[in-house]
């Protein structure tokens, strides 16, 4: 397995839109074991393909206190929404920045996985709030996105000073 290294928002490539998975392969399999361990290492609970700079449709997640429930989603696709929730949500691709977002409170997804095999899953709480999340990066979005222009640019600009900082 291997530590991959987590794209930083502003950066362009975070707005690729991710294709779908055309074979679930060994390959795929050692992608999701690699993202896992990566999310592991960054102390996140979800991560997206997009996020690595791999524009394929695979998150990976794990809610759990000893990081030992991961769920693998190849190909997701939000099938139903409904309710409305607000969540103060955090990004490994913005790290440090967490705002509040409006999502969908309950949502059912339909994907595969690791395997192959296909499931549907009802969503609600933290949960629902993650794969929201995630998917949004397959679609190229994060989660800043949803803030006000003006919270937007303090963000980007916070980020580019880190940055500037650390060299």
């Amino acid at each position: 397995m291997a530590l991959l290294n987590i794209l930083q928002y502003p950066d362009e490539r975070l707005h690729t839109v991710a294709q779908p998975v055309a074979k679930i392969d060994e390959r795929i399999r050692t992608l999701v074991k690699d993202m896992a361990e990566t999310m592991y290492e960054a102390r996140g609970i979800g991560l997206a393909a997009t996020q690595i700079n791999v524009h394929e449709r695979v998150v990976v997640m794990d809610l759990s206190e000893n990081q030992d429930e991961l769920r693998v989603f190849i190909n997701p696709t939000i099938t139903h929404k409904e309710g409305d929730t607000t969540y103060e949500e955090g990004c490994l691709s913005v790290p440090g920045i967490y705002e509040t977002v409006h999502r969908a409170e309950k949502i059912t997804v339909e994907a595969f996985d690791e395997q192959g095999k296909p499931f549907t899953l009802d969503a609600d709480g933290l949960l629902a709030i993650c794969i929201q999340h995630e998917l949004d990066h397959l679609m190229g979005k994060v989660f800043v996105e949803y803030l006000s222009s003006l919270k937007q640019t303090r963000i980007k600009a916070k980020l580019k000073k880190r940055a500037r900082e650390a060299l």
